[in-house]
């Protein structure tokens, strides 16, 4: 479970960073503002899929810039957080039945998309700094060791 929590704070650490970058320099490329969206989307709609909700409404692709980002990141941030504060270690393991944004059902464990929503965002701050860098922009140095340094 500890690992877990520091993953998250990880990602909130990352985020914020990220968005530092984009904040910076908004005359910079609105697509990769739009990679960075739809990652805080991606970890919105496993928010809600944890909560048992639908997160059908949630636009995993969409490009509202900078501004939306902003308030997305400190959403889930309070979120996740608010969400790891309550979740038992014992619960890790429960299997969480969900639709993903087509309709299809899968049945995954917390621990799992907990881990997959770390990951994800990872992946596409990637893709953020490699746009930046195209645009010539310094990347953000967003790994985990520079975190824990």
């Amino acid at each position: 479970m500890e690992t877990i929590k520091r993953m998250f704070d990880h990602l909130s650490w990352a985020n914020e960073r990220i968005l530092g970058a984009l904040c910076a320099d908004r005359s910079g490329s609105a697509e990769a503002a739009g990679l960075f969206e739809h990652a805080l989307r991606v970890e919105q709609a496993w928010h809600a899929r944890l909560l048992g909700r639908d997160s059908a409404h949630v636009p995993i692709w969409s490009e509202d810039g900078v501004d939306a980002c902003v308030e997305l990141a400190a959403n889930n941030k309070e979120a996740f957080a608010s969400y790891l504060a309550r979740l038992k270690p014992e619960r890790l393991d429960d299997m969480i039945v969900y639709a993903n944004q087509t309709g299809r059902e899968f049945r995954t464990s917390i621990r799992d998309i907990l881990t997959h929503v770390a990951l994800h965002g990872q992946y596409h701050r990637g893709q953020v700094n490699a746009k930046l860098r195209r645009l010539g922009g310094e990347p953000v140095n967003v790994d985990y060791i520079a975190f824990v340094r």
